[in-house]
């Protein structure tokens, strides 16, 4: 953990959703190789890894390239999600922290976003499953709504804009290096939980914490 410090011009936190409010990875990872299995191609989990955290249409299209395979990106990303849909039901949980972070945020006034390179489709299934559904968050960002998704900075560059606050009044909560890249590059603060990577692979962040229950001892606002 970081040294505790404390964030004064803070008016806006902007969350990751995978691995920073919820862990569906292997939920999504089992859809689409049932998907491929439906075309008649068997893929492993592991040839998912690179494509982690780009998006649904990486993802996909990733361990399609990978095998050569033909994709109707549309259509096999639309049946991956009505699997996927089936896969989470009554499955999915907050992670350690999330409902007490949120809700410090709330009391605190500040403005809170989800800011996903997942679909919309994943992204309102996620939040809806854990308990706190997209019209919680004062705004959402996601990845079908950007071009250029993390490590670059203009998905969290949109939250701030659509909260209308500067970047350098935002706080950004990641898990994964790239996202952190994109928080930096967008010259906000980061918090880092290490829930998908190990601590020395998150050194870029300001704070890092082995979940939002133990980032609240931060007092980083």
């Amino acid at each position: 953990m970081h040294e505790p410090e404390t964030c004064t011009m803070l008016k806006a936190v902007l969350f990751d959703m995978d691995g920073v409010l919820v862990d569906s990875e292997e939920y999504i990872c089992l859809a689409a190789i049932e998907m491929f299995r439906e075309k008649g191609l068997e893929v492993k989990p592991e040839d998912f890894l690179p494509f982690v955290g780009a998006g649904e249409n990486r993802y996909i299209g990733g361990v399609a390239d990978k095998y050569n395979h033909p994709l109707n990106l549309a259509q096999d990303k639309a049946r991956t999600y009505e699997i996927y849909s089936g896969i989470v039901a009554d499955k999915l949980e907050p992670l350690n922290g999330v409902i007490e972070f949120i809700d410090l945020c709330k009391n605190s006034g500040l403005k809170i976003a989800v800011a996903t390179s997942a679909d919309k489709t994943k992204m309102e299934v996620n939040l809806k499953e854990i308990g706190i559904p997209s019209a919680s968050f004062d705004t959402t960002v996601n990845g079908l709504e950007i071009e250029r998704r993390k490590p670059f900075p203009d998905i969290y560059l949109k939250a701030a804009k659509l909260l209308n606050v500067h970047p350098g009044e935002c706080l950004v909560v990641e898990d994964a290096p790239n996202g952190i890249k994109a928080a930096k590059s967008a010259g906000m603060k980061c918090l880092a939980i290490t829930t998908s990577f190990p601590p020395e692979e998150l050194q870029e962040a300001d704070w890092i914490a082995k979940d939002l229950e133990e980032s609240l001892q931060l007092n980083i606002f």
